[in-house]
C-alpha cells in the first residue's frame, strides 16, 4: 500500500465553524437561504477549509464539505508543533501562528482552532491581528499553513545542506571552578607580605631612635 494510499484511508473528520442565513431580495419578496463554513481533517496532517451554500442547511453542509475536500493541503511540522513563526493573510485578517514547546496546546480560539486541530497540530500560539470575520480569519490561518516549509526545501532551495540551514545551537558557557585560588598563588601572595614586612620591620629599626 502506497503512501497516497493511505493518506486517502484516512477518516477525515468535519467541523462546523459557522451557519448563517442569507436573503436574496428579488420581485416577489426575500428568497433565503443558508450558508455553510466547513473545516475538515484526518487530525493528522491533512485539512482544507469549505464554503457551501443551499436553500437548506444540510445541503448547505454537504456542498461545503465537497469544497473543503478539494482544497485539503499537508500541513508541514515538527513534532507536535509548526516548522516555524508565519503570518498569514487575507483581505483584512492577519494571523501570527508561532510554534510551541511540547505541552502547551493549542491556544487559539473559533475557527482557527479547528483548523490546526484537524490538521494534526498540538502544540501553537495563535493570535489574530486583524479583523474577526470567521471566513477570512480561516483563509489567513490556511495561507499561513500553506506557506511553512521544511528544513529539507529550504536547503534545496538555497543549495545548501540542512545543517547549515538548521540554526546552530548556542554553546554553553563551562561554570567556572569555585573553591579556594591555586596554592602557587598563595605562596607568592604568602611572599609578597613576608617581603613587605621584613621591609617595613628594618625601616623601624633604622628611623628608631631607642634601637
Amino acid at each position: 500500500m502506497g503512501i497516497v494510499e493511505v493518506a486517502e484511508s484516512r477518516e477525515l473528520k468535519e467541523r462546523v465553524i459557522e451557519i448563517n442565513r442569507v436573503a436574496k431580495v428579488v420581485k416577489g419578496g426575500r428568497r433565503f437561504s443558508f450558508t455553510a463554513l466547513v473545516v475538515i481533517g484526518d487530525e493528522v496532517d491533512r485539512v482544507g477549509v469549505g464554503y457551501g451554500k443551499a436553500r437548506e442547511v444540510p445541503l448547505a453542509i454537504s456542498k461545503a464539505v465537497d469544497d473543503a475536500k478539494k482544497n485539503l493541503f499537508t500541513v508541514p511540522k515538527k513534532g507536535t508543533t509548526i516548522t516555524h513563526e508565519i503570518l498569514g493573510e487575507f483581505g483584512a485578517a492577519r494571523v501570527l501562528l508561532r510554534p510551541a514547546s511540547e505541552g502547551t496546546g493549542v491556544i487559539a480560539g473559533g475557527g482557527v482552532r479547528a483548523v490546526l486541530e484537524l490538521g494534526g497540530v498540538r502544540d501553537i500560539l495563535a493570535k489574530s491581528l486583524g479583523t474577526t470575520n470567521p471566513i477570512n480569519m480561516l483563509k489567513a490561518t490556511v495561507d499561513g499553513l500553506q506557506r511553512l516549509r521544511r528544513p529539507e526545501e529550504v536547503a534545496q532551495i538555497r543549495g545548501l545542506t540542512v545543517s547549515q540551514v538548521l540554526p546552530i545551537p548556542a554553546k554553553t558557557e563551562e561554570p567556572e571552578p569555585v573553591g579556594e585560588p591555586t596554592p602557587v598563588v598563595e605562596e607568592a601572595a604568602v611572599v609578597d607580605e613576608s617581603a613587605r614586612a621584613e621591609e617595613t620591620t628594618d625601616g623601624e629599626v633604622e628611623n628608631n631612635p631607642d634601637a
